[in-house]
């Protein structure tokens, strides 16, 4: 196999080059959403070099760019490594974008090595895990676990293009979500490795960590309306103003979600007033609303309260008040035999193997209801995610490179001896 420092380069090297035009919608920061012009130029560079790494390649109904290594028999099941690589608005180059690369590292030195596993390789590349274009995350995931609502395809983005409108552009069918959806029995595991966008790893000086589970999370879309009217003329007292009804309710949020026990957070991301004029009352003020925990009841006791808090904000100041559900993600612990080989190839090569949990969502929290899975943490510079200074270290990619190549070893004995037992 090719040297694990190499490996590594290369994989950061990637994430670098796909950080720029035309792999970004912007020439000034990095966006890349799903089903744009730039996440196309990034599925054509990835199919490139799956191709080279001896991969065949394909793009599934849910617009999933997957490829794949083929075992020792035709057909086997597939350990599947993957992550995303659709972006935030001015995000970093290394958020599930490593992910990928490293999975196409490792069949690339599997490859190079002339080896052939008991099982095949697949290395995907979700097109949508953020949920930056459409109100609604990891479709691309959950459309291949077989878990997708059809109802997505009705979602629209910023300029009012559904799902359905953007998949039928990108050349995709626009009702066949479902038809990517996999059989249980062609997926032997899902390993994700993914930057920590935390700082647990850096504070205690280690280059990566295991993960042990992911946070439940809820999205919610907060809806306080009133009487919209003139800046100049409407008395203060007489005002059915939902702005400041929306600034407190911001207050009530992070009052509620302060004590952070049990990993509980509340993040108000996005704030929209309309009709959105310097001189009008808005007459409606929508709050995007996320809550996560380490519990699903300690995420649903706060959803609770913080519904609580805010129907008594919207009463006092006689306005109306809509929640609603976008989106609910349960608490998702990872597999308990794969999690104890990934420790013990992280320990193999030399690092001590760190549990720790994630209070982000993953792709693999969607993959837990198709098959077993398995995270890997890489550092990241001051745990910053989700922005431009987003930045890892060259050796602790090659040190993540050499962890899942002794994963898959691991594996790879572990189902050699299943074989055995069975008289395979």
């Amino acid at each position: 196999m090719e040297p694990p420092t190499a490996l590594g380069l290369r994989a950061k090297a990637r994430c670098d080059q796909l950080g720029e035009a035309p792999y970004s919608e912007a020439d000034d920061h990095l966006v890349r959403r799903f089903l744009t012009a730039a996440h196309r130029a990034a599925l054509d560079a990835l199919s490139g070099w799956m191709e080279a790494a001896g991969m065949g390649v394909h793009i599934d109904p849910a617009a999933n760019l997957i490829g794949r290594y083929e075992g020792r028999k035709a057909g086997a099941p597939a350990l599947v490594i993957g992550s995303h690589i659709d972006t935030v608005r001015n995000g970093g180059r290394y958020d599930g974008a490593l992910g990928v690369m490293l999975g196409l590292e490792c069949v690339e030195a599997l490859s190079a090595a002339g080896i052939r596993l008991s099982f095949a390789i697949e290395v995907i590349a979700f097109g949508d895990e953020e949920g930056s274009r459409f109100p609604s995350s990891m479709v691309c995931s959950r459309a291949l676990a077989g878990v997708v609502d059809e109802q997505v395809l009705t979602m629209a983005d910023g300029d009012g293009v559904t799902l359905a409108q953007a998949l039928i552009e990108f050349g995709l069918p626009a009702d066949d979500l479902t038809g990517a959806a996999r059989e249980a029995d062609t997926v032997l595991a899902f390993l994700e490795a993914h930057i920590e966008q935390g700082p647990v790893l850096e504070a205690e000086d280690l280059p990566i960590g295991v993960v042990s589970a992911i946070a439940a999370q809820e999205r919610l879309k907060v809806r306080f309306s009133g009487t919209a009217g003139h800046a100049g003329t409407t008395p203060m007292s007489l005002r059915r103003d939902p702005g400041p009804a929306a600034a407190e309710a911001i207050l009530a949020v992070e009052r509620l979600c302060a004590g952070g026990e049990d990993g509980l957070v509340g993040t108000v991301g996005r704030i929209e007033a309309l009709p959105g004029a310097y001189n009008v009352i808005p007459g409606s003020v929508t709050l995007t609303l996320d809550v996560r925990a380490e519990t699903e009841a300690a995420r649903d006791d706060a959803v609770a309260e913080i519904a609580t808090a805010l129907e008594a904000i919207a009463q006092q100041r006689g306005l109306e008040l809509d929640i609603q559900l976008m989106q609910s993600l349960p608490a998702s612990p990872c597999d308990p035999t794969l999690t104890a080989l990934l420790s013990n190839a992280v320990r193999q090569i030399g690092v001590t193997p760190r549990k720790l949990a994630s209070g982000a969502g993953h792709d693999a929290m969607v993959m837990a209801g198709l098959c077993p899975t398995a995270m890997l943490f890489i550092r990241c510079a001051g745990g910053i995610s989700h922005n431009p200074a987003e930045s890892v270290k060259p050796e602790d990619v090659a040190i993540a490179a050499r962890a899942m190549l002794a994963f898959i070893a691991n594996l790879e004995t572990r189902q050699n001896a299943w074989e055995a037992e069975r008289g395979e």
